[in-house]
């Protein structure tokens, strides 16, 4: 067969990328509606979460700063569609960020180094594990402001804000709220062997899978662990880095000690204006997304996302700054390729913006190694599947 055409490209992208952004936007409609109902719900039963359509420039912990709000609303206004709380890993995976209220004020420091308790509270002997890179403690005292109820038993170990049980108390107000909405018939809870919570909801056109995770939007400083962007990179620009360091992060209750740094915001702020200068890398991530749902790692619960395909996206946006490196579709998208090939092949993939983070660390590594084979066969003869 002969590589792909420049016909082959806008006929591949016509019949298959474009109904697939149709329908998964239609589907992240209906499940921010279903959600957007039930957390408002949630929001009713206790106070400490918020409504989904609070997030980002909505969230109720920043409305009493304006120059912030202003700023915010001016960096995010653009021509892509943002649902701060929505992540769409995969068209039936999605994970939805629940925003906390409550906990304003935050400041990094020096917090004690040993924990001797289970996430029951009861003592242990010899001392919890430290966090990963992408995870850090939370004590309440890092806040300035911070309502009652976060110093509470339900979800506080001496001092600490401790993500296990904050999912504890949320699973149980996700199943009542469930019922006190009449959507049992759109929304179930699924078992699972953490203590995250999933459901799924029935869409129109299909289920789909939710992580509902309780988030600490912190929009007031950058993380000290994340150590970006490194020296004498061209990509992005300077102006553009201060503009994403400015939108701060957010803390995931992903662990049961330990809380996960996000960074969507300053995630889709890199993706925004990505092709300012006329080069093609929003259309070379849309084919590659696109081949790897159709063909080299297809299925409901993907062990390569679309997150992945975007950290991918960025390290290779750094590597070739140059608009000269992204007017050629085909040596630009090969090159997207090559760097995901060698990523999956070797079980590794560097977090963007923290560096020292493995997206792929617990990844199956058979799993890898099918797709890694499937990446391979593409490249020694690319052609795109047009049936």
């Amino acid at each position: 067969m002969k590589p792909f055409t420049d016909e082959d490209v806008e006929i591949y992208i016509q019949s298959k990328v474009e109904p697939r952004h149709y329908l998964v936007s239609k589907t992240v409609e209906e499940v921010q509606k279903i959600i957007q109902q039930l957390t408002t719900e949630i929001s009713y039963k206790a106070t400490r979460f918020q409504a989904i359509s609070n997030s980002g420039i909505h969230n109720e912990n920043i409305k009493d700063q304006p120059a912030l709000l202003a700023k915010w609303s001016a960096m995010l206004r653009g021509k892509r569609p943002f649902h701060p709380s929505i992540q769409v890993l995969a068209p039936s995976q999605f994970l939805i960020t629940v925003p906390l209220r409550g906990l304003t004020g935050y400041r990094e420091c020096q917090v004690r180094h040993w924990r001797y308790y289970t996430v029951h509270g009861a003592k242990l002997l010899s001392s919890v594990r430290d966090p990963e890179e992408l995870h850090q403690w939370l004590e309440v005292e890092q806040f300035s402001k911070s309502l009652q109820q976060w110093h509470e038993t339900d979800v506080n170990i001496e001092g600490d804000l401790v993500p296990a049980k904050v999912l504890v108390v949320f699973r149980e107000l996700v199943e009542k709220s469930i019922i006190s909405c009449n959507l049992s018939s759109k929304v179930t809870v699924l078992e699972s062997f953490s203590s995250v919570v999933r459901v799924a909801v029935e869409t129109s056109e299909s289920q789909v899978e939710v992580e509902l995770v309780p988030t600490v939007e912190i929009p007031t400083c950058w993380p000290e662990k994340a150590r970006w962007p490194r020296c004498l990179k061209r990509w992005p620009s300077q102006e553009k880095v201060q503009c994403i360091k400015s939108l701060g992060f957010d803390l995931l209750a992903r662990s049961n000690y330990h809380w996960q740094l996000c960074f969507s915001r300053a995630e889709h702020m890199l993706m925004e204006g990505l092709d300012e200068d006329g080069g093609c890398r929003m259309k070379c991530f849309r084919v590659m997304r696109q081949m790897k749902e159709d063909v080299w790692c297809a299925g409901n619960k993907p062990i390569i996302t679309a997150y992945h395909l975007q950290t991918v996206l960025f390290w290779t946006c750094e590597k070739y700054p140059r608009t000269k490196d992204w007017r050629c579709f085909r040596e630009a998208f090969l090159r997207l390729v090559q760097k995901l090939h060698k990523c999956v092949s070797q079980h590794f993939l560097k977090h963007y913006f923290v560096k020292n983070t493995n997206l792929l660390k617990y990844a199956n590594t058979s799993d890898l190694d099918v797709v890694a084979s499937k990446l391979a066969v593409f490249l020694e003869n690319p052609v795109f599947c047009l049936d």
